[in-house]
């Protein structure tokens, strides 16, 4: 198993991503500490991990309070040890839907906000004990809009280029200490209800079937295809593993094909 013996933290773990990602972490031997906001959905994802015989336990963590944050890391470290995989998987609020022409400053600033104060505050959580053990793997998810702009996205995309500039400088500073920070690029998953209610939003808009942006949006790939949540979910494993061990400050590119690197 790839990731046996691992501790891994998972924020926003009750979410579609972070619960995907955190049964792909327990199928391949992690032991997880699931954190999120709302206690029922970080129960049932662990509900799963349980009954397929992983190890789990979960907190009711806000992301955005450091010193919330900061016990919890205390907490994992102290009954498991370590700290080996810390991955911020929750969710930033509305940001897509309307042109910047026409869109309110709170409704762009306050999902970057979210974003920014979210990941600085559990990487640099986390961090300090990977630096300390001289060993660790900080990882962050972005989309392609970070790369490639797209029309009435708001600050999606902003968000996105921010999270993976904030990593770049974290590999730089915690590479030294042996932590490693990476980011999974994914095209967007059409089986993950965020992405299916912001691309039928962006549907309606252009005047189409939803059925009809999803094509789209599959023939631009090379695969053809989008990549779904457990294509996620399983570079995300190779990534947290030690097979991975020479990548760092990296953006990894999970789009199926659409941005070609």
């Amino acid at each position: 198993m790839l990731l046996a013996d691992k501790v891994a933290v998972i924020y926003g773990g009750g979410g579609a991503v972070g619960g995907a990602v955190a049964r792909a972490f327990a199928r391949e031997g992690a032991r997880l500490f699931l954190a999120g906001r709302t206690l029922t959905h970080l129960e049932a994802v662990a509900g799963d991990v349980a009954d397929a015989g992983g190890s789990v336990d979960v907190a009711q963590v806000d992301a955005l309070d450091a010193d919330a944050v900061a016990r919890h890391a205390a907490r994992v470290v102290e009954t498991a040890g370590r700290l080996d995989v810390s991955f911020t998987l929750i969710g930033y609020g509305d940001a897509q839907g309307a042109p910047l022409l026409e869109m309110k400053r709170e409704r762009f600033v306050e999902p970057i906000s979210t974003a920014m104060q979210a990941h600085f505050i559990t990487a640099t959580a986390a961090g300090r004990y990977m630096a300390e053990a001289g060993s660790g793997v900080i990882l962050a998810l972005t989309a392609q809009a970070g790369r490639v702009p797209y029309v009435n996205t708001g600050s999606f995309g902003v968000i996105n280029a921010a999270i993976e500039g904030l990593c770049r400088q974290l590999a730089a500073e915690l590479g030294p200490h042996g932590v490693r920070v990476a980011c999974l690029r994914s095209g967007g998953s059409p089986d993950t209800p965020g992405v299916e209610e912001a691309w039928a939003r962006h549907a309606e808009n252009a005047g189409v079937p939803k059925e009809e942006w999803w094509a789209t949006m599959a023939g631009k790939t090379a695969l053809r295809r989008l990549p779904m949540l457990a294509d996620v979910a399983n570079a995300a494993v190779l990534l947290a593993s030690d097979h991975a061990t020479a990548i760092t400050a990296e953006v990894t590119n999970v789009t199926c094909g659409e941005l070609f690197d």
